[in-house]
């Protein structure tokens, strides 16, 4: 990272964003043209090739995507489920070729079919009706299961009187107070690595900065993953409760909210919210007469899986190339324009409201000593009652899957669970583990942001490893040689190995996949193998064609 790159980017500060002018000047085209970088460049005080490299970058910037008026899902769920090959084939009657783009993913993993055209998402039996949706441009609103064994996130919505009188509460007691309830919670991250929250405001609060910054990171990338989409669309206060509550304790003065551009129906969801909380003058200077200071402001991402690492995140948000940063320093310390900054995901912002209101003791209660609390947990299509299920830590997964989900629609042979970089899980396994953190470590899984994918006892397990793989290559940032080429090399090997008289040998698979672990800046490169070694562990007789000793 360049420090001198981010002192230059926050010289307009959050409300004059490079990397929001970008998204407007690709708007129009699909890609800003030359003229527009140039004219940013000389703005901000950076160099034409710095805006060129970040719009190049992006799914929805590079020149690539110039002239796409429509897009198809090619996320993980789909995939398994085999619906886009027909939704592209009714597509292709309305669309040339090169008005065609690609999408990953646009979280309706419950129903798949999943297009976007006219600034709005689509899934289920939407593509028969594509040409009334190209013409009326009608938005469809998507429909799931939502259950579980507890409700704390999916209760009840927060309304904004209630928003209001718990932030006013709040505002009333000391923040170091506040911060020990959140300590005591002993919550947990819920985008995937597990770390405590008030581990990171308290580190964050203890840095003497004038300036401070609370990130949500809405970038859930993780396909069959819904559940950050669930909560910014039916939850949304509980969410901007939380990310005020974490500038309270920090004394951070900005909320930003970094929201994936597959989620076009969430940005324009919290955005009403923000603009409600704002008309009741619960934004900005002196909010409730008290000293507290604090705005929220979207930045809509412009389609990078890897900025859901949160060095990535922020690199963004200052307009560079999303690339990995060498940590230390943390966030917490050099951040966001080099300042202080907290980064957590939806879901993890989304409890402080229980924790806050309820207790930090009483959160602790729920759950198991070292993982506390409620997960939300995604269940895909092949699921007979697919949905999003929020389940005490500690409950079997066999629950979940079989009681809750009731079991499936038709044979599935194993379940990745996590995202990409999360566990394969054969389905011989669901009844040894239960959903926490340390059951899914200890029999070498990883419950990760807790999306569940099916794959069918149809779909080649080869097949899915090149899919994983293809998938890894394509969102690395290319900072480090171990993933950038690594992932590369995999890919190709899976991929000759179905097409060639080849077989890849053993030694060599592993030990690229140990350099992977061993030398990758971030979990993106040192998470892939995870799937892969769980394939070769557990479906050994199946690949075994394709390998050797």
């Amino acid at each position: 990272m360049s420090k001198n790159l981010s002192e230059l980017a926050g010289r307009g500060g959050v409300v004059d964003n490079l990397f929001e002018k970008m998204g407007h000047a690709a708007k129009e085209s699909g890609t800003p043209n030359q003229e527009d970088l140039a004219a940013l460049a000389d703005e901000f005080l950076i160099g034409k090739a710095n805006t060129y490299g970040t719009a190049s970058f992006y799914d929805f910037m590079k020149p690539e995507n110039q002239g796409k008026k429509i897009y198809v899902c090619n996320g993980t769920a789909c995939l398994c489920a085999g619906t886009q090959d027909a939704v592209l084939l009714g597509i292709k009657q309305h669309f040339s070729d090169d008005e065609i783009g690609h999408m990953t993913c646009l979280g309706r993993c419950h129903e798949n079919s999943a297009f976007h055209v006219n600034g709005s998402n689509y899934s289920g039996d939407s593509i028969l009706n594509l040409s009334s949706i190209v013409e009326q441009g009608s938005p469809r609103v998507d429909d799931y299961h939502v259950g579980g064994n507890m409700q704390i996130l999916t209760g009840e919505a927060v309304t904004i009187d209630q928003f209001k009188d718990s932030v006013l509460a709040v505002l009333n007691q000391n923040p170091l107070d506040v911060l020990e309830q959140i300590k005591a919670s002993n919550l947990r991250g819920r985008g995937g690595a597990g770390f405590p929250i008030g581990f990171k405001l308290s580190a964050c609060r203890d840095t003497n900065n004038d300036t401070k910054f609370i990130i949500c990171n809405a970038d859930e990338g993780d396909p069959g993953a819904y559940s950050d989409r669930y909560l910014m669309e039916k939850q949304v206060y509980s969410v901007l409760f939380g990310m005020m509550v974490a500038g309270f304790v920090t004394d951070a003065n900005w909320g930003i909210l970094y929201i994936r551009a597959e989620y076009p129906e969430s940005i324009s969801i919290v955005q009403a919210a923000i603009d409600e909380i704002r008309q009741n003058n619960f934004l900005g200077d002196g909010i409730a007469g008290t000293d507290f200071q604090f705005d929220l402001k979207i930045i809509a991402a412009q389609g990078a899986y890897i900025c859901g690492e949160e060095t990535a995140l922020i690199n963004s948000i200052e307009g560079q190339r999303p690339e990995v940063r060498v940590r230390p320093p943390y966030p917490t310390q050099q951040g966001l324009f080099n300042k202080p900054t907290v980064v957590n995901n939806v879901e993890t912002l989304a409890a402080l409201y229980s924790v806050v209101t309820q207790g930090g003791d009483h959160y602790a209660s729920i759950g198991t000593e070292k993982s506390s609390g409620t997960k939300l947990i995604c269940l895909d299509s092949y699921f007979n009652r697919p949905g999003i299920y929020e389940v005490k830590m500690g409950t079997p997964l066999s629950e979940v899957i079989y009681e809750m989900g009731k079991g499936f629609k038709e044979q599935v042979k194993a379940l990745h669970i996590g995202g990409p970089l999360g566990g394969l899980v054969p389905v011989h396994k669901i009844e040894s583990l239960t959903v926490d953190f340390e059951s899914f470590s200890n029999k070498g899984f990883l419950l990760g942001h807790a999306s569940v994918i099916s794959i069918p006892e149809t779909f080649p397990i080869i097949k899915y490893l090149e899919h994983l793989f293809d998938f890894a290559a394509y969102e690395s940032c290319g900072k480090c040689f171990p993933c950038r080429l690594g992932t590369t090399r995999a890919h190709e090997m899976l991929s000759k190995v179905q097409n060639e008289k080849y077989r890849i040998p053993k030694n060599l698979f592993a030990d690229l996949l140990t350099t992977l672990e061993a030398g990758s800046l971030c979990a993106h490169g040192g998470g892939i193998p995870l799937p892969a070694r769980n394939a070769l562990e557990y479906f050994s007789d199946e690949l075994s064609p394709y390998f050797e000793n």
